[in-house]
This record gives structure tokens, C-alpha cells and sequence, in this order.
């Protein structure tokens, strides 16, 4: 049989596996939903005609007909970014102890695609929906592309007491890196990160600035066009335009950014950090603790973060109230050698 011939070929259903087999339909289904219910003999011979056949059940079709779905829809922002997949397995987790499957899928970070996904879950009809953005418009509509789907973000405050959210207090994270800073006697930061206009940023920077000002230190502003190593790298170049020496610190709001920007001063400009410069970054990317020098920094709880979703997206879908439509989880800060110096 050729390829083509092979896909032309209809898939076998429970009824040719119950004339294959010599019994009733009914007995199919009993195998396949309540075996318990059939003998052990007739149990083996329905199980010998599928495995011939090649049939496979479909569950779509059987949540369907019993009206409930077992499958919850997943949107995610970049699965390039581990604090996504810490997101995504801590949802996982959860859901699959309570019978649940989790399909997920992944925007890039592009509003049209969020739109398209959300919409493509809602038209599969899957019991619920959980949704991971970073800063795009939709983030904070006040309602989004679903009507009838229970729906919780993630990484995001909900934009009205319709839905409810899990986010990370940004301020408090930003606060822990300044503080640390401060406690190692530095007092002359820049703060890297851009664009501004991402809330996660500006909310970084303000918690870095009011710590900071309090502890008596001043705050300079290098802003990126985005958080990633090359950013980091165009950023260390301002850096060492306006003389590293006139800072002592330098506050990353990713990860990412810090890498470039130690690999910047580092490789092109011969300064040393931490002995000349102290580095802290956020996210705790899985890159952090394996750079060249490893990154103090500001740790995310993803998987905290997926699990309090699930649970309250497991909520809304038992018609159980939510209670209060946000939460707020703090993440703390992971010292490293960026900051500490020797082997940390």
C-alpha cells in the first residue's frame, strides 16, 4: 500500500472493532470506559481487534459527547524563555493530578498570534484556559477574545474581577537587588532595561530607585531596545562611553541583559566583574547560574506561579468562586559570584 493509499484509507471506528471482534457495541465501549464491567476473555478479544485495526479512541469526541472537556489550553508568550516553561510545568503538574491535559502554545510574543490562539482554544472547546502573556495589549484589555471558556492569567494582574491573575510583585524584585547592592556598600548604580513602557521594567526600576534613594545612592538610566544579550552588549558600550568608574553597580532587569553586558565589559573594554563592577540580573534564567561568571538574581516563581493558576483556573471551571481576582507571589533574590565575588 503506498502513502497516499494509506491516508486515503478511513480510520477504523468502535464499530468496526466491534464487528471485528464478534461482540456488541456496547461491549466495545465497556472495554474501553468500564472494563471492569467485562470479563477478562471478552476484554482480551476486544483488545486483540484494536490492536489489528489500529484504532485509536478519540477523546475530543468522547469530551464532546459527555459535554466536558479533559484538556485545559495553554498560551504562553516564548517558550524561549525558561520562566515560561518553569510556568508551563508548574501548570502541568498541578493539572495532571487532577485528570487534566494541558496543550500548549506558544506566541513569540505576537499579539495577532495571542488573539488566534485564544480564539483556536475556545473553538476546540477545552474545559479551560490559562493565559502567560508579556506586555502586549491584550495583557490588560479589559476583556479578551473569550466568552464562554473559563479563563486565569498568568504573569499578569487580571484586567477586571471577570478573570482572575497571578503575577510577581516587580517593585518588591527590583527593591531585593538594590537592597542587596546596598549591603555590599555600593551606592552608584545604573539600572539597564528597556523599553520603559514594559510594566515589568518600569515597575523593576522602581523598586531599584526608591531602595536605592533611601539607602543613599543614586540611580543612573541606560534603556534598551529589548532584554536580550545583545542588548546587554550595545548597553555596555554606553557603560564604558560615559566611564564605568563612575558606577559602582549595575542593575540588569533580565538575566539576559547581564550576560551581554559582562560579556561587553569584560571582553572589549577589560573590566572585571565583580572587582570593578558588581552585576545583578532578574528572572533567574537557566543561562544565570551557568555564564561565565554566574548572575546574582532576582528569581521568578514560575512553577509557583503555574500551580496558583491552575488551582484557580480548577476553581472557575468547578463554578467554585475565586475569591480575591489577583494574586500577588514575591520572588526573591539568588546571590551569586556577579556580586559576591570568589566561587559563589
Amino acid at each position: 500500500m503506498t502513502t497516499n493509499e494509506a491516508l486515503a484509507k478511513p480510520r477504523p471506528n468502535m464499530t468496526d472493532v466491534a464487528r471485528h471482534a464478534g461482540v456488541a457495541l456496547g461491549t466495545v465501549s465497556n472495554v474501553l470506559n468500564n472494563p471492569e464491567k467485562v470479563s477478562e476473555r471478552t476484554r482480551r478479544k476486544v483488545s486483540a481487534a484494536i490492536a489489528e485495526l489500529g484504532y485509536i479512541r478519540n477523546d475530543a469526541a468522547r469530551s464532546l459527547a459527555a459535554g466536558q472537556s479533559t484538556t485545559v489550553g495553554l498560551v504562553v508568550a516564548d517558550l524561549g524563555n525558561s520562566f515560561f516553561v518553569d510556568i508551563a510545568r508548574g501548570t502541568e503538574r498541578l493539572l495532571r493530578l487532577s485528570g487534566m491535559n494541558v496543550l500548549i502554545a506558544n506566541t513569540d510574543v505576537d499579539p495577532a498570534r495571542e488573539v488566534q490562539n485564544l480564539e483556536l482554544f475556545e473553538r476546540s472547546r477545552v474545559a479551560g484556559i490559562l493565559f502567560a502573556p508579556l506586555d502586549t495589549p491584550l495583557a490588560t484589555a479589559g476583556t479578551l477574545p473569550v466568552h464562554s471558556t473559563p479563563t486565569v492569567l498568568v504573569n499578569a494582574p487580571a484586567p477586571n474581577p471577570a478573570y482572575a491573575g497571578v503575577a510577581v510583585d516587580e517593585i518588591y524584585g527590583g527593591s531585593l537587588a538594590a537592597q542587596h547592592l546596598l549591603d555590599l556598600g555600593r551606592r552608584r548604580f545604573v539600572f539597564v532595561g528597556g523599553p520603559m513602557f514594559l510594566s515589568a521594567v518600569k515597575d523593576r526600576y522602581t523598586g531599584v530607585a526608591h531602595t536605592a534613594a533611601e539607602g543613599g545612592a543614586t540611580v543612573s538610566v541606560i534603556e534598551t531596545t529589548g532584554l536580550g544579550i545583545r542588548h546587554g552588549r550595545v548597553a555596555a558600550e554606553g557603560i564604558s562611553s560615559r566611564d564605568p568608574y563612575t558606577y559602582d553597580a549595575i542593575v540588569c532587569a533580565s538575566d539576559l541583559l547581564a550576560i551581554g553586558v559582562i560579556d561587553g565589559l569584560r571582553g572589549q573594554h577589560g573590566f572585571d566583574v565583580p572587582g570593578d563592577l558588581l552585576v545583578t540580573g532578574y528572572d533567574d534564567n537557566h543561562f544565570a547560574s551557568e555564564s561565565a561568571v554566574p548572575i546574582t538574581t532576582v528569581s521568578q516563581p514560575g512553577e509557583e506561579m503555574g500551580r496558583a493558576a491552575a488551582e484557580l483556573l480548577l476553581q472557575e471551571m468547578s463554578g467554585a468562586p475565586t475569591g480575591s481576582p489577583s494574586m500577588s507571589l514575591r520572588p526573591h533574590l539568588i546571590p551569586r559570584r556577579s556580586t559576591l565575588g570568589g566561587t559563589a
